[in-house]
């Protein structure tokens, strides 16, 4: 076994198998048919982040009889990498009987190369397969998602990615509390990549040492919206901004969501109101480099708009 200090626990841990793959047992009962039969589907599998998009897509190349390409698209997205690598690639003669072409974060291409990449898979239908990753499978352009089987990648259970972080701890040695792993599994979730980073992070001398002082509860957003919910809530601002600030968090969508859902909740009946804030602020968040600036605004426009 490799020492940790010099290995990645996310890759050294990373499955190749199915059998080893954590959650989505139907989704994995239909890639072992196509494993069986050497031949896949043009296939799209998204979600949140660090739930096994990637994994599951190169578990697909590492068990079929096949040549494969790799590209991350959020590195090279434009329709050159398309024209030059994807199709260059798709075209050339393999002694393999299959060519599967993975495009990791496939929803940073531009649409020019989604569009030339429509083009290719039909071209190329008979010899090369194409997988593609995405946290937001509404960014792909509807001839893609047409020509692709779409796939949601369900986050495995709290319960499941403890016990999976058990076991990867058990697997390393590295002495632990059972009980470390709840607040860990509460900060990150459904984000098992982070969970297994922090630990690696966190493991001096062989021993787990969680900084508590990083660990918040998961209930944050919880603990906004009940404040939101106040009749001063413009004199919660300042904890709302500590409580967000605590929780550690660089992605906020999950948070949009539920103030969306919860709107009738602290704006009764101004509903759309919350909704068109919550939208342009959701918007936004893709071009700031601080989302927690661009989220703070929006819970400030919420409070004024009571």
């Amino acid at each position: 076994m490799a020492n940790m200090e010099n290995s990645l626990l996310v890759e050294k841990y990373r499955p190749s198998k199915l059998d080893n793959y954590v959650g989505n047992e139907n989704i994995k009962k239909s890639i072992s048919k196509y494993i069986e039969q050497n031949d896949i589907q043009n296939l799209i599998f998204y979600g949140p982040a660090g739930t096994g998009k990637t994994t599951l897509a190169k578990i697909c190349v590492q068990n079929l009889d096949c040549d494969h390409l790799y590209i991350n698209a959020s590195d090279e997205r434009g329709i050159e990498t398309i024209r030059d690598k994807v199709s260059s690639f798709a075209s050339v003669a393999s002694f393999k009987p299959l060519k599967v072409v993975i495009l990791d974060e496939a929803d940073f291409l531009t649409i020019q190369a989604q569009a030339s990449l429509r083009n290719i898979i039909e071209t190329f239908s008979r010899t090369t397969r194409f997988i593609m990753t995405c946290n937001f499978v509404e960014r792909i352009i509807d001839p893609l998602q047409s020509r692709c089987q779409v796939l949601k990648i369900v986050p495995p259970t709290k319960k499941d990615v403890a016990k999976h972080l058990n076991w990867l701890l058990n697997e390393e040695s590295i002495e632990h509390n059972v009980k470390d792993l709840a607040p860990l599994v509460n900060q990150y979730y459904p984000d098992l990549r982070k969970c297994i980073n922090t630990i690696q992070l966190s493991t001096q001398d062989n021993k787990l040492k969680l900084d508590k002082s990083i660990l918040v509860s998961s209930n944050y957003i919880d603990q906004v919206i009940s404040i939101l919910n106040t009749q001063n809530s413009q004199q919660g601002y300042p904890t709302i901004r500590q409580i967000i600030a605590d929780a550690n968090v660089d992605d906020f969508d999950e948070l949009f969501r539920m103030l969306y859902e919860k709107a009738s909740e602290y704006m009764p009946g101004k509903e759309g109101t919350a909704a068109i804030l919550i939208n342009e602020h959701q918007y936004k968040s893709n071009f700031r480099i601080d989302k927690e600036i661009n989220t703070m605004s929006l819970i400030q426009n919420l409070i004024q708009n009571k």
